[in-house]
């Protein structure tokens, strides 16, 4: 049986996500991606290229807010599975929401 692709995707100053991923191997039938971004426009992009390379499944951090989420549900569209861990004040960011944020 082919693994299904998904992917975690964060929100990090000055992230690369060329070179701040990973890919975490499970004794399931998942290969997940951990991907780091340094904004949102990044993260769409990132969101377009995941969905290229297979991703069925993208969860954002929840430093994404309900604007930034909505921005990349839209890039990828039917092709693959938007969720977010949800934080309408998020505590590593001094109690704001990604969208004030970032």
């Amino acid at each position: 049986m082919e693994k299904m692709k998904i992917a975690f995707m964060y929100v990090a100053k000055d992230a690369d996500p060329k070179k701040h991923r990973v890919i975490v191997p499970s004794p399931e039938q998942l290969e997940m991606t951990v991907i780091a971004v340094k904004d949102f426009d990044q993260a769409v992009e990132t969101a377009k290229t995941l969905v290229q390379d297979g991703i069925k499944i993208i969860e954002l951090c929840g430093g994404f807010g309900y604007l930034a989420t909505s921005r990349v549900k839209s890039a990828v569209g039917s092709r693959a599975e938007v969720g977010v861990v949800r934080f309408d004040k998020h505590p590593g960011l001094n109690g704001k929401s990604g969208d004030e944020v970032f």
